[in-house]
């Protein structure tokens, strides 16, 4: 067979031209990233051979290594029509060592555990399993690249902006030569998205070309880059306050804390933020901010939109259980559709380290007499229970340490649910509560702070829990209703058969429900007179929407002393999601979505579950936990919740978005923001501004916008940003979405995520904000 054309060959001297090229840049770059000497980083550059394993029968010896950009792995490969051979370092989830995908388990032998790894992607991407050599090159491996993965995520936003316009640089620079033609320059504009008219870019090109050769080379690259991302709008700011001899003093910087950020600081808050960011040791020695270091200090956590105040646990975490609103995921088990999606373990990892604090496990007979998890009566994928119980040990704890509650949908024959108890207490060990805490039988839940590291189960229990400390209390494998989830889902897939509502329980498996006893839902009022505090309900999304809207009162009441489950509706077979927050407004606390599915409704999710260290608990807010409370989302009683608002937002710039069709140098998007506010009805809105022609790489809007607010404590803020397309739907640019009760005033800058929740490297908006009293 004959070779594909690699293109024209270089000469020797030409080669190694270009290989003393790429050392240079390589070692620019390393040297940029602060990684020179890394012995990790120079394995890593100079690549090695790992055999990629697909199936038992496809393992094939391939070439990777990573690029002298230090953020893009290259990777060997033998199609004959060459696909794009690199991913960025960026698109890595997490690198773990040893058998723990699904595939290195099934495919590979414990023989060689030492020497493998595979690599997650943030996107639905496949992972990439691999084997090296030895386990001591599969240990540098997976050090390289955790390394690199560490060191890009904590870069400073301005070196993860240089390090992106020079990686553009490099991309538009065709021939490899270190200098820029007018026609690169022109490419490059387009490829950091921005499409300019040719006399523009002749201008630039000419101010910057000081030499006259028709080429930007070194200082004449670092003068166009100078001027590419000047901030006009910064300049006007920092021009205001810069009172000292065009820098800002200490009192300079303190009067723009107070006045535009409304922030209550000394003069040595101001001192020290001179201190920390201020690059220039002259004036940081006068205790002055120059521009450059009042650019760095607004792209900090002190000048970002999320208080850094609420960035790890700062909230109460020893009020009962069901005061708090609980991380949930439906469906767990599933990363696709909910017919013929495939089933996987790394759907649970990937819940947990997202720290879901509620899963689900869906739980059948299998055909080996080993119990397995996926969506009864459909074409999805099975999983072993055993398998799954063992991956959620492994992550459960990792992001957060507050319990994690399991909850189990039963299909299973008595056996297998024996085998199922036998398997949550041998792997999960002495994590998995077996009894209720202390010596007497309690009358309310303990806190999450009490549970740190537990594992709750949620399922069917054939006794009370006070049989927990009665020796004398002995009960029988006995009969229990299904669950309302597992009833529906006979009923759907049984029609024209008699309904079995009725499901044959283990003892070993009812003893293991101990806070979170399901129980069929009869009404409020028979909830509050017969009802323990351990027994829980499930509410399909359709009655637990009609009791919001019919019994809000009685149901926040209801949720002060139990917990309430809210789970999508069985016709969402594409897994799309309900909007949570509704339930939220009523004080549920397991609103379980399908975090598989990027959607509104998990960015809303994502945001709710940010502050408090996304330790995957919120505390409820005081109206939602006091008896004597009688709010009710839509009528805006008086009360302590009714703190009205008036929300200023101002929409000032964007920087960097990313190029939505990567492989058409002409498409530029045309930007617009929406501003969205979530809470109760009166609460909810949204505004937008105009779309800017053909700029995505720094648009300007400074269109302003007014939200009255009723009751902020549940409201939640989303920046959407679109793509403006007349003849189609906006196409989705980046979002973030926070409670506006962690929003900070003033001059803020605000980070992008995808559409699955991964932060956009150097994008961002440029907004000012003021939640003020009503008048």
């Amino acid at each position: 067979m004959a070779c594909v054309d690699k293109g024209p060959k270089r000469t020797n001297s030409q080669e190694e031209a270009f290989q003393q090229l790429v050392k240079k840049v390589a070692h620019e770059n390393v040297k940029r990233l602060g990684w020179e000497d890394d012995p990790d980083l120079q394995f890593l550059l100079s690549g090695g051979q790992l055999v990629k394993i697909r199936s038992m029968n496809w393992k094939k010896t391939r070439y990777y290594k990573l690029q002298e950009d230090c953020k893009t792995m290259w990777q060997e490969s033998h199609r004959l029509i060459k696909r794009n051979q690199t991913f960025p370092i960026e698109d890595i989830d997490s690198v773990r060592k040893g058998r723990q995908s699904e595939g290195l388990n099934k495919h590979t032998d414990s023989t060689v555990e030492d020497r493998c790894f595979s690599i997650f992607f943030k996107d639905r991407k496949k992972n990439l399993d691999l084997m090296a050599a030895n386990g001591t090159e599969a240990k540098q491996w997976v050090s390289g690249l955790e390394k690199i993965i560490s060191n890009l995520n904590n870069l400073s936003h301005n070196q993860k902006r240089e390090h992106w316009i020079f990686s553009c640089m490099r991309k538009a620079d065709k021939n490899a030569d270190n200098r820029m033609s007018l026609k690169e320059v022109k490419h490059f504009l387009r490829q950091i998205n921005i499409d300019v008219d040719n006399t523009y870019a002749e201008e630039l090109f000419k101010t910057c070309d000081t030499s006259r050769s028709g080429y930007l080379e070194d200082s004449e690259i670092k003068y166009f880059y100078e001027l590419l991302t000047s901030r006009e709008e910064i300049d006007v700011i920092f021009g205001k306050y810069a009172q000292t001899n065009g820098q800002m003093s200490a009192r300079d910087l303190l009067s723009f804390l107070a006045s535009e950020q409304r922030e209550q600081v000394s003069m040595d808050n101001a001192v020290r933020l001179i201190e920390k960011y201020e690059p220039d040791e002259t004036a940081k020695q006068k205790k002055h901010m120059t521009k450059d270091g009042f650019l760095i200090y607004m792209h900090q956590e002190e000048g970002s939109i999320f208080n850094p105040a609420h960035k790890n646990v700062y909230q109460d975490m020893s009020q009962p259980l069901n005061h708090y609103y609980i991380s949930s995921s439906h469906n767990t088990y599933l990363t696709g559709d909910q017919l013929k999606g495939p089933s996987s373990t790394e759907a649970y990892i990937r819940a947990l380290m997202k720290s879901c604090r509620c899963v689900e496990l869906d739980c059948w007979d299998g055909a080996d007499s080993e119990p397995v998890i996926y969506h009864g009566h459909t074409l999805t994928s099975q999983l072993r229970f055993k398998d799954v119980i063992k991956a959620i040990k492994e992550y459960a704890f990792k992001t957060s340490e507050y319990p994690v509650i399991l909850s189990l949908e039963n299909h299973c024959s008595v056996p297998q649910q024996k085998l199922m108890a036998h398997h949550m207490i041998s792997i999960l060990g002495s994590a998995l509560l077996t009894r209720p805490l202390g010596n007497s039988m309690p009358t309310n839940f303990p806190s999450p702070e009490e549970l740190k590291g537990k594992f709750l189960i949620k399922g069917k229990r054939l006794n009370k829990l006070d049989a927990a400390f009665n020796s004398n209390s002995f009960v029988e494998d006995d009969t229990v209703s299904e669950e309302d989830e597992a009833a529906e889902c006979k009923e759907n897939e049984q029609k024209g058969k008699p309904k079995k509502s009725k499901l044959k329980l283990a003892k070993e498996l009812s003893d293991l429900a101990i806070y979170c006893k399901s129980v069929h839902f009869n009404g409020f009022e028979h909830a509050k007179d017969k009802q323990a505090f351990y027994e829980m309900s499930s509410f399909k999304e359709s009655k637990a929407f009609n009791l919001a809207e019919t019994s809000a009162t009685a149901f926040i009441h209801h949720n002060m002393d139990k917990l309430s489950r809210i789970y999508p509706g069985g016709f969402r077979t594409d897994s799309s999601n309900y909007n949570p927050v509704p339930m939220w407004n009523v004080g549920n606390q397991i609103v379980a979505l399908n975090f598989q599915t990027p959607s509104k409704e998990m960015h809303l999710y994502q945001g709710r579950f940010l502050p408090n260290g996304m330790c995957g608990y919120i505390l409820k807010p005081e109206f939602q936990r006091r008896l004597s409370s009688q709010f009710h989302p839509s009528t805006l009683l008086k009360g302590p919740w009714l703190k009205t608002k008036t929300f200023h937002v101002m929409v000032i710039s964007a920087q960097q978005l990313p190029k939505l069709n990567k492989d058409k140098e002409n498409s530029i998007v045309d930007p617009l923001v929406r501003v969205e506010t979530y809470g109760i009805p009166a609460d909810t809105g949204s505004k937008e501004t105009h779309y800017v022609e053909n700029n995505g790489f720094n648009p300007m809007w400074n269109e302003n916008f007014q939200f009255d607010i009723h009751v902020p404590e549940l409201v939640l803020v989303r920046f959407l940003v679109l793509d403006y397309d007349v003849a189609s739907q906006n196409d989705f640019v980046g979002q973030y979405s926070l409670p506006l009760t962690s929003i900070q005033n003033g001059y803020r800058h605000i980070p992008l995520l995808t559409k699955r929740g991964d932060l956009i490297p150097s994008a961002g908006l440029f907004v000012h904000l003021m939640l003020v009293d009503a008048q």
